[in-house]
């Protein structure tokens, strides 16, 4: 899917734009748990969170995660902003629930991770 489909469907703010026009994002995680992000998601997944400080951009950099996107009509402060910046990471902040975000984009085509092995 992508990234500006992403936009639309969850009527989300572009905060910061660092992704190719044609990136193309098959699969979501969501979690506030940045413990379960590290244990399960990968590059090529969109990461869905509603948890606001510095760790998210953190573990996305580890992880090469390139898309965030905050829901719960969470916006990232100036520090978090330029974290992103400085990683080159697109982030995304949606008013809608982590519940309604996640099956919005599931009926759009986007999958979930297959944690199970």
């Amino acid at each position: 899917m992508l990234i500006k489909e992403i936009v639309d469907i969850v009527k989300a703010d572009v905060l910061t734009s660092f992704h190719d026009e044609n990136t193309d994002l098959k699969y979501g995680f969501a979690s506030d748990l940045m413990s379960d992000v590290l244990a399960y998601a990968r590059s090529d997944a969109l990461l869905i969170t509603g948890l606001n400080n510095p760790q998210v951009i953190r573990t996305a950099e580890m992880l090469d995660i390139s898309v965030v996107l905050f829901v719960r009509g969470k916006r990232p402060g100036k520090e978090i902003i330029e974290l992103a910046k400085e990683n080159k990471l697109t982030i995304l902040a949606s008013d809608y629930t982590m519940f309604k975000a996640c099956g919005l984009l599931v009926l759009n085509g986007m999958e979930g991770l297959d944690i199970d092995g």
